[in-house]
């Protein structure tokens, strides 16, 4: 009898023994770590909310244009912002970039590529170089890019940073955007990444038929436009609201 609960005794102790590792190696895990992950690296710490950016704030919010998405997934985004703003680049906000003008947010430059319609062989002219990350994206997206920035320091600095990434289907110039650059003429898209009153006449008459332009248009109560250039007439849809700074032309009568 007394060999039976000693017996008992000495099981008992064995597998009390056998847990104790099983429950420490349970309380090294906490949820918190598992919620907060941890980046070797600021590199990989920017790819993972680059591709978070992608899902929640474009594949949720209805882009569903496969090359625009891919073309954003690539971009470097924290490297067209000021190096105080770069842990908010993949934020759902735009973020200043100096003189006046900022970098719109990552929808919106999502919603307007996917509106203009871009396919591989297209030429696009964009009004509003600003750091370049809208230009990045047409650049993945067209065959040729033609660029304009009314303020030479964030021309330059555009032109700069689209030569590191190794961009060489885009040109950037700086210059008047209500002119266009007729040089290049005519465009199968032409996107404007900041507000005028009206659409310009001449933006129009360089929009190749067929071909969309899309821009915010208004002071105050601004909405994007999307014009389809045809052969008899333009036809213009007024989507969302937005809010871009006003386009800045070299002549005061624009």
């Amino acid at each position: 009898m007394n060999w039976g609960w000693t017996s008992i005794a000495i099981i008992l102790c064995c597998l009390f023994l056998i847990c104790i590792p099983t429950y420490a190696a349970q309380q090294s895990f906490q949820p918190s770590e598992l919620r907060r992950p941890k980046f070797n690296s600021a590199s990989e710490r920017f790819e993972v909310q680059r591709e978070q950016m992608v899902q929640y704030q474009l594949r949720d919010r209805g882009i569903e244009d496969q090359r625009v998405l891919a073309a954003m997934s690539k971009i470097p985004r924290h490297q067209f912002v000021d190096s105080s703003w770069r842990d908010l680049a993949y934020s759902d906000r735009p973020l200043p970039i100096g003189n006046g003008q900022t970098i719109s947010q990552p929808y919106i430059v999502a919603y307007m590529s996917e509106a203009a319609e871009i396919s591989p062989g297209d030429r696009v002219l964009e009004i509003g170089t600003g750091c370049g990350y809208q230009t990045a994206v047409l650049g993945e997206l067209a065959e040729a890019v033609y660029s304009i920035e009314v303020i030479p320091q964030l021309a330059q600095n555009a032109r700069q940073l689209l030569s590191e990434l190794d961009y060489q289907n885009i040109e950037v110039k700086t210059g008047d955007g209500y002119q266009g650059w007729r040089e290049h003429a005519p465009y199968n898209a032409i996107i404007v990444t900041a507000a005028p009153k009206h659409i310009p006449q001449a933006l129009i008459e360089q929009l190749a038929i067929d071909g969309k332009m899309v821009i915010p248009v208004g002071r105050w109560n601004q909405k994007i436009a999307i014009l389809t250039k045809t052969k008899e007439s333009v036809v213009i849809e007024n989507t969302i609201p937005v809010r871009f700074v006003p386009m800045v032309a070299k002549s005061p009568r624009q």
